[in-house]
């Protein structure tokens, strides 16, 4: 799969972080978020794939966003029979979040970008638009760190496994009324807190990577970006779990469904019987063949944001295969007119 759609991919998330970063600054969320996404549709319809969308914009038939259940590829179109061999037919489930941190974009802030995950077909959950609870941590702490337990025990086990102070660690928590007891417990407990308001797949991922001075992320967040984040760090052997959250009492922010007995149907609906069932990344994530993609938009802690010069434009991607064991930061020019100048650095 690798071979087949690498470089393809890789083009999907640089069309939609090109899109959405002409909307950097001007204060419109949502026009950077339609753009991002019809560029990422528009560049998924050119693979020869026959692509199924598995968690993207909310399940609405018809959606002008990337809805759950749309399929893209050139295989999926009309006249697919003439030019797609179903013996060499890659059929793929994708998670996208073309424009993840859309408040980020729309107000010049840092660490937007746009992503995606695939997997073979059925190797994505197909995560319903709740939120979850999430505890992501480094490589070394896999299988130690553990969600049922306290944030304070978690800081403790992750000192021991990293060689490290509780003080030198950095947990990074969202900036919601939700996470007042949680961020108070961790500060208690000796670390430091890095709060932000929006996209938490990055912090997600930046805990697998030293020199990110980012070691945890933890708290409640949407449970699509959940599955994402488990992608790409069961490729890199990152711990993530995760845990739906089904109860508005407990988000305090709105959720889909208007009460906690509601949304327990209609997970069941979903075949989902254990509502407060514990997943770790390979649960979430469970395809033999993972790939994982993303392009800053907007500056972030793994890569820069899109730099517009005369004539082009130059963006910053972070590609990570689980097929090839590899983790790769991919700096492209997009060259739109003759430019004047290409700077190296």
């Amino acid at each position: 799969m690798e071979n087949t759609l690498g470089l393809e991919i890789i083009e999907v998330v640089e069309q939609a972080a090109i899109a959405s970063s002409k909307w950097m600054g001007k204060g419109e969320k949502n026009i950077a978020d339609q753009v991002a996404v019809e560029a990422m549709r528009e560049r998924m319809n050119k693979i020869h794939m026959r692509g199924r969308i598995v968690i993207g914009e909310g399940e609405r038939d018809d959606a002008p966003m990337l809805y759950i259940g749309e399929e893209v590829g050139i295989c999926t179109q009309e006249n697919a029979a003439a030019f797609c061999n179903p013996d060499e037919l890659v059929e793929i489930d994708i998670a996208v979040d073309p424009c993840e941190g859309t408040n980020l974009v729309a107000y010049g802030q840092n660490g937007s970008m746009a992503v995606l995950a695939i997997s073979e077909k059925g190797g994505l959950f197909a995560a319903p638009d709740f939120y979850m609870k999430k505890l992501a941590a480094p490589p070394v702490a896999k299988g130690h760190v553990d969600i049922n337990k306290s944030a304070t025990e978690n800081l403790k086990i992750l000192s021991d496994c990293m060689g490290r102070a509780i003080e030198e660690l950095v947990v990074v928590v969202m900036d919601r009324p939700r996470h007042k007891d949680l961020i108070q417990e961790i500060r208690t407990a000796g670390a430091r807190v890095r709060l932000i308001s929006d996209g938490d797949v990055s912090a997600a991922i930046s805990c697998a990577f030293s020199g990110t001075n980012i070691h945890a992320l933890m708290g409640i967040g949407a449970a699509p970006e959940g599955v994402i984040s488990a992608a790409a760090l069961e490729c890199i052997g990152g711990h993530f779990q995760g845990q739906l959250i089904y109860d508005p009492e407990v988000v305090k922010t709105g959720l889909i469904g208007e009460s906690r007995e509601s949304n327990i149907e209609r997970l069941q609906s979903m075949g989902i019987t254990d509502p407060d069932k514990v997943y770790n990344a390979n649960q979430l994530a469970s395809g033999q063949t993972l790939l994982f993609a993303a392009c800053g938009i907007t500056p972030g802690t793994l890569m820069e944001g899109v730099r517009f010069f005369g004539g082009g434009a130059r963006t910053q991607s972070l590609v990570i295969s689980s097929q090839s064991k590899t983790v790769r930061f991919v700096d492209t020019i997009h060259l739109f007119d003759q430019p004047k100048n290409l700077q190296l650095r």
